[in-house]
């Protein structure tokens, strides 16, 4: 079954890290990538830009209404994600739990909906 992990953290947190500390961070997810890669269990994945850099669109009767920043202020922001092959969520959160940044942020496991057959 394919589970999104959805890599949330404080970006102050990352802002405050030296560039050793964050090249450190970036090399232990990729190596915990290609881990992940061997054992079969990664499907496609992807770090974000900072929040920043987010534009959220809406549409409300045909009219595309777009903003600068994300969707909603929250504490925590949205650094990424990761779209795994797991047999339950049980497993799904165990490899969540391996995801660096869960250490100072949060992971989000929610499985994924599969669209139904085009008509």
């Amino acid at each position: 079954m394919k589970y999104v992990a959805l890599v949330y953290y404080q970006e102050s947190i990352i802002n405050a890290m030296t560039e050793q500390e964050w090249h450190d961070l970036n090399q232990e997810c990729v190596a915990g990538v290609e881990r992940l890669i061997d054992q079969g269990k990664f499907i496609t994945g992807q770090p974000l830009q900072p929040v920043e850099t987010a534009t959220t669109v809406r549409v409300r009767e045909d009219d595309v209404l777009v903003s600068d920043g994300p969707f909603a202020e929250t504490k925590e922001q949205l650094a990424g994600f990761y779209l795994l092959d797991a047999h339950d969520l049980n497993e799904a959160v165990q490899l969540a739990s391996r995801i660096p940044p869960a250490r100072f942020g949060s992971i989000e496991v929610r499985p994924a909906r599969e669209l139904p057959p085009k008509d």
